[in-house]
C-alpha cells in the first residue's frame, strides 16, 4: 500500500497526459481522485525531556490529591478570629474538672512540644496533624503548643493562633487545651491534653484487674 502511495505522490502524468504505457494508464485511472496523505510535523523527545515530563505530571497529581489522603482533614477555610491576648480553654464533655483545672494551671509535666512560630498556615496544618499522631503512637498525653501571639501583625493579628484554635477541636485525640501560665508562654502558647492511647487503656485494665484479684 505505501508503495502505491510512494509512487502516487512522485509521478507527474494526469489523465489528460498521453502515455502509450497500458500499465501506466490503468495506474493513474484508478488513482484518479485519490489525495496524498498529509504528513504530520513530529516532536523529538530525549530521554531527558520524558523524565522531567514524567516527574511534572506525577507533582501535578500529587497537587489534586486530597488533602485528607493521610487522614489529615484539618480545615484552612476562613476561621473565626481570637485575639492575640485571649486566654482561651476547651475541653471535651466527660473531662473531669479536677483534670481540666490542672491543666489550666500547668500541672501537667510538659511531654513533648511543638513550635509553629513563623509557620504558614499549611505548613503549622501539617506539622500540627503529624506531631500529635506521633505523641499518640509513643503515648504521650501532656504537650505544649506554640503558635505565637501573633501581636506583630497589626493589620491581620492572631492568625496562627486562630487556626490553631479550631485545628484543636478538630482533632479527635484531643480532650483539652488551655492557654499556657506565663513562664510557658502565656497567650502565645496552649497546653494540650490528648486521650489514651489503646494500648495505655488496655494497660490501665489489666492494672485494675490485679488490683481487684
Amino acid at each position: 500500500m505505501f508503495v502505491i502511495i510512494g509512487r502516487f505522490l512522485c509521478t507527474t502524468k494526469t489523465m489528460s497526459d498521453t502515455t502509450n504505457d497500458p500499465e501506466e494508464q490503468l495506474f493513474l485511472q484508478e488513482m484518479q481522485g485519490v489525495k496524498p496523505l498529509q504528513a504530520k510535523e513530529r516532536v523529538e523527545l530525549r530521554k531527558g525531556d520524558i523524565s522531567q515530563a514524567s516527574a511534572a505530571a506525577r507533582r501535578l497529581a500529587a497537587q489534586k490529591q486530597p488533602e485528607e489522603q493521610d487522614g489529615n482533614r484539618l480545615q484552612t477555610s476562613e476561621v473565626k478570629r481570637v485575639g492575640p491576648h485571649d486566654v482561651i480553654g476547651y475541653k471535651r464533655p466527660g473531662i473531669q474538672d479536677g483534670v481540666y483545672r490542672k491543666l489550666r494551671l500547668g500541672k501537667y509535666e510538659t511531654e513533648a512540644r511543638l513550635d509553629l512560630h513563623r509557620r504558614t498556615i499549611d505548613e503549622a496544618r501539617r506539622e500540627l496533624y503529624r506531631f500529635i499522631q506521633e505523641c499518640m503512637s509513643h503515648d504521650i498525653r501532656s504537650v505544649l503548643v506554640l503558635p505565637g501571639k501573633g501581636d506583630r501583625n497589626i493589620n491581620d493579628p492572631a492568625v496562627l493562633k486562630s487556626y490553631l484554635v479550631r485545628w484543636l477541636e478538630e482533632l479527635d485525640e484531643v480532650q483539652a487545651y488551655h492557654t499556657a501560665q506565663p513562664h510557658h508562654g502565656g497567650s502565645g502558647a496552649f497546653y494540650v491534653l490528648l486521650r489514651k492511647s489503646e494500648r495505655k487503656k488496655q494497660a490501665a485494665r489489666e492494672q485494675f484487674s490485679k488490683g481487684r484479684l
